[in-house]
């Protein structure tokens, strides 16, 4: 009868992944017709395409925990402990964390994309450049000069940029 149930785990749990990967490739094919048809920069489409790898094969690693029989009290523990930091990411302006959470941002919902020139308003000293990269923690911007300057992405959500 053990031997019954594990084999049925085992069905299950491929299936589940099976099921992941198939909707992960549906995902990839979509997003590159999204790059085709909005022309988004390629980098763009790669970061979100990994955005949602990671959350689809989370979601893969929740469904097989309960598969195999993982207490939902302590599956509870771990899923509360990530949103409480997520949580802290979006409010805290000093964190590393929150670097991240505004890169995701910007990747996903800004109106610039590398190659852009923006210029960032402040009250002393505008910063004006080229938009070089958009990665995880910092945007590189180009200046006229030919400087390379990295501001970090939580400073560009909440300052005013105006575009060129």
């Amino acid at each position: 009868m053990l031997e019954f149930l594990n084999n049925h785990k085992i069905i299950e749990s491929a299936v589940v992944l099976f099921l992941a990967i198939l909707v992960r490739l549906v995902i990839t094919n979509s997003l590159r017709k999204i790059q085709v048809k909005f022309g988004f920069q390629k980098s763009r489409i790669l970061v979100t395409n990994k955005i949602i790898t990671v959350l689809t094969y989370a979601t893969v690693i929740v469904v097989i925990a309960f598969i195999w029989g993982v207490d939902e009290k302590q599956l509870l523990v771990y899923v509360s402990s990530f949103l409480t930091i997520l949580g802290i990411a979006f409010f805290a302006q000093w964190s590393i964390l929150s670097n991240i959470t505004a890169g995701i941002i910007l990747f996903v919902n800004y109106p610039v994309k590398i190659g852009d020139t923006i210029t960032i308003l402040e009250k002393d000293n505008d910063t004006t450049g080229e938009i070089r990269d958009i990665g995880a923690f910092f945007i590189t911007l180009k200046t006229p000069e030919n400087e390379f300057i990295t501001i970090p992405n939580a400073i560009i959500l909440q300052k005013n940029i105006k575009f060129k």
